[in-house]
C-alpha cells in the first residue's frame, strides 16, 4: 500500500511509497481502511521534533475509514464500519481511565514508541504510526480502543475532522472550561483547533468571541463560525477595552502553543477568569507568570488535552451536532488532496494561510 514516511526528525520532506505493509492483526486490534485524514498542525510539530516521536515515521492521526479486519477478541466493531480513529486510545482498566479522565491514559502512547506496525522496503524495515496511529498511509493497525464507530451517513471528511481538531477545540470548551452562556470569550490562534474552539464557543452561547490571529485573511471565515469579533494582536489592547471596558475576558484560549501567547491569554482574561492551554508547545518553552499575580488575581490556569473528551460519547455527539447543522466543519476545509500531494499540503501548512486540508485517499 501507499504512505507517508518521515526517515529522520528535521526532514522536509516525506517518503511518499508504494511499497509499505502492515503487520498481521493482533487480537484486540483493528485493520482500518482510512478514507480521508487531515493535515494538522500537530504533524510538522512531530516533523521538527517539537512533539517527539520515533523514526521512520508514517504521519497523520487525525483520520476516519472502514473497517477491514478485526482480531479474536474485538466485539466494539465489525468488518464494513465506519470509524473515527483515536489518536489516543484509552486502555479503560487503569485509574485515570475508570476515573474519568481516559484522555490522561498513556499506556497506547508508551506502546507507540515501541511497536511499529508498518513495514517497508527489501528487507521489511519497521515503521512506526504517529501517536500509534500513522492515518497518512492507506491502511493501519489501532487498539480496539482507539476505532471509534460513527454513523455510515457521515461523509468521511466530517469524520476525519472529528478525529482531532474538532474534539480538540469544541471539547476545550465544553469539557475543560464549560464555557457558560452569556460570558466573553477571547481565543489566540485561528487555526483549525482555534476555530473548532470558536464553535464550541458559540454552541455554549457565548454573548462576545473574539479572534485573536495576525493573518487578517482568517478573521473572515472566524465571523462565519461564531467570532463576533476578530482582530490582529496589535489590534487586541483596543479590542480589550471595547469589548470588556478593560477588565478582561471570562476565558482566554490558547491555541498556538508557545509560551508569549500563553501569556498574553493570562493578560487577557479577567480576575478570576479561565486560561485555557489547548496549542501543543515544546517541552523548552517555559512560561513565566509571577507567583503574586496567581494568588491575588484568582486566574485559573487549565490545559486541555484531546479537549479532556471521552470519545465514545464526543465522537458521536460531534457527529450529531454536525449533522443537525450546529457545527459547520464544511468551511473549515480549505482543499480536498491526495496522498501524494502531502509534501506540497505541508508546504502550505507552514505558510500558515490553509485551514484543513483533508486527504482523500483513492
Amino acid at each position: 500500500m501507499r504512505a507517508a514516511i518521515l526517515h529522520a526528525v528535521g526532514n522536509d520532506k516525506l517518503d511518499i511509497r508504494d511499497d509499505v505493509t502492515l503487520a498481521p492483526t493482533g487480537p484486540a486490534e483493528v485493520r482500518v481502511r482510512i478514507r480521508a485524514t487531515g493535515v494538522c498542525h500537530s504533524d510538522l510539530s512531530a516533523m521538527s521534533g517539537v512533539l517527539p516521536q520515533p523514526v521512520p515515521l508514517i504521519l497523520g492521526h487525525e483520520g476516519a475509514g472502514e473497517v477491514v479486519e478485526v482480531g479474536e477478541h474485538v466485539t466494539s466493531v465489525k468488518p464494513g464500519d465506519h470509524v473515527v480513529i483515536s489518536w489516543r486510545p484509552a486502555c479503560q482498566e487503569c485509574e485515570l481511565c475508570v476515573g474519568g479522565q481516559p484522555y490522561m491514559c498513556m499506556k497506547y502512547v508508551v506502546e507507540s514508541f515501541s511497536k511499529g506496525n508498518f513495514r517497508f522496503g527489501g528487507d521489511d524495515a519497521t515503521a512506526f504510526g504517529m501517536a500509534g496511529c500513522g492515518t497518512w498511509a492507506e491502511e493501519i493497525l489501532v487498539p480496539w480502543q482507539g476505532a471509534i464507530k460513527v454513523d455510515d451517513d457521515l461523509p468521511w471528511e466530517a469524520a476525519a475532522l472529528i478525529g482531532c481538531g474538532i474534539t480538540t477545540g469544541v471539547g476545550a470548551v465544553l469539557n475543560t472550561a464549560k464555557v457558560r452562556p452569556g460570558s466573553t470569550v477571547a481565543v489566540i490562534g485561528c487555526g483549525g483547533v482555534g476555530l473548532s474552539v470558536i464553535q464550541g464557543a458559540r454552541l455554549s452561547g457565548a454573548r462576545t468571541i473574539l479572534a485573536i490571529d495576525p493573518l487578517e485573511s482568517k478573521h473572515e471565515l472566524a465571523r462565519k463560525v461564531g467570532a463576533t469579533h476578530a482582530v490582529t494582536p496589535e489590534q487586541v489592547p483596543g479590542a480589550l477595552q471595547e469589548l470588556t471596558g478593560g477588565s478582561g475576558f471570562d476565558y482566554g484560549f490558547e491555541v498556538v502553543g508557545k509560551s508569549a501567547t500563553i501569556q498574553s491569554a493570562w493578560q487577557l482574561t479577567r480576575q478570576g477568569g479561565d486560561v485555557i492551554v489547548v496549542g501543543a508547545g515544546a517541552m523548552d518553552d517555559m512560561v513565566s507568570i509571577s507567583a503574586f499575580s496567581l494568588l491575588f488575581e484568582g486566574k485559573t490556569l487549565k490545559a486541555s488535552l484531546y479537549g479532556e473528551s471521552d470519545v465514545r460519547h464526543d465522537f458521536p455527539y460531534f457527529a450529531k451536532l454536525h449533522k443537525s447543522g450546529l457545527l459547520d466543519l464544511e468551511s473549515m476545509i480549505s482543499s480536498r488532496i491526495r496522498l501524494a500531494d502531502l509534501n506540497d499540503a505541508v508546504e502550505a501548512l507552514r505558510g500558515g494561510e490553509v485551514l484543513r486540508q483533508i486527504v482523500l485517499m483513492d
